[in-house]
């Protein structure tokens, strides 16, 4: 049983007792616990710089001067000052229901706007490019230009990629890919990607498991042992590099590409949500707007009223 918050004594126990929730009952992931412990961390460190005895003290003003010093004195980015902004605003109401703070500091909080930025996306010839800088007779191109199909065949984030096991690939074709919040969703995999893994798990992973020790991982390192997301983002950016592309690849960016053209070639949005594993379809609608002009031509071709001829 969780530890009452009403009985802590001091904030660092609060934040505590309010990580070992998010992590019981909201199943985030360890990069998740890991930005809300740093959000709050530095938040809690705010309030004592400004002296205030706890949590319960701050006010309205005190949680906008904080996103002010994290804007102008860290020069963070609209983004991640927003979500400083919703780390602190979950751990306000998890203690206003906790019956610590008797009012919500954070309801009349505004976040920064966002910008309006479209993600960026190769084109398809691009990401030829990027496939074929990736080939090779070597068991490490052979992984490489594996995870690279599956990046681009799945839409799936790169930790959810080096977080496979052999068995999530649970028959010819299909992927298990758990999420965010430990969600499990069923991804197909095209035949590209299929034909690189089939040759990838028989020429590579063998030979490459017998340099460390046993593990399930689908996809194994030099030492045989499963991957970092920042290694795996390493040999990408040394492909993009060969490949001419040096800058405009990152994981995320074949993510988007897999989203932008499903939808070009006539995808529907609720189906590529499912795919990618968001929780809106607002969230994936912000691809429509680059396939915008694309949809148009779908749907001038498509409907039986779109035109007079």
């Amino acid at each position: 049983m969780a530890a009452d918050p009403r009985a802590a004594k001091t904030d660092a126990a609060l934040l505590d007792t309010y990580l070992r929730h998010l992590t019981i009952e909201r199943g985030l992931s360890s990069n998740s616990l890991g930005a809300y412990r740093r959000d709050l961390a530095k938040y809690l460190e705010w309030l004592e710089a400004r002296g205030l005895g706890s949590v319960s003290d701050a006010s309205p003003a005190d949680v906008s001067a904080f996103l002010v010093r994290l804007r102008e004195g860290e020069g963070l980015a609209a983004s991640s000052v927003s979500r400083a902004l919703s780390s602190v605003r979950g751990f306000h109401r998890f203690l206003l229901d906790e019956g610590v703070l008797e009012a919500d500091s954070t309801a009349r909080v505004r976040a920064p706007k966002l910008p309006s930025r479209l993600p960026k996306a190769l084109s398809v010839a691009e990401v030829e490019r990027l496939l074929q800088a990736a080939e090779g007779e070597t068991l490490e191109a052979m992984r490489d230009t594996a995870l690279v199909e599956l990046l681009y065949a799945s839409g799936a984030r790169i930790s959810e990629l080096v977080d496979l096991n052999v068995d999530d690939l649970i028959e010819p074709g299909i992927l298990r890919v758990r999420g965010k919040g430990n969600k499990q969703r069923i991804v197909p995999v095209g035949s590209f990607a299929q034909r690189a893994l089939d040759r990838y798990l028989v020429r590579a992973r063998r030979e490459l498991s017998t340099r460390g020790s046993a593990t399930p991982a689908l996809f194994l390192g030099t030492r045989g042992a499963r991957p970092s997301r920042q290694s795996a983002f390493n040999l990408l950016d040394a492909i993009a590099t060969r490949a001419d592309l040096a800058g405009r690849v990152s994981p995320h960016t074949l993510r988007h590409s897999f989203a932008t053209h499903l939808l070009e070639g006539g995808a529907d949005v609720r189906v590529v949500q499912e795919l990618l594993g968001h929780a809106s379809v607002s969230t994936t609608q912000i691809y429509t707007l680059v396939t915008a002009d694309t949809l148009r031509d779908v749907y001038a071709t498509s409907h039986p009223r779109a035109n007079l001829g």
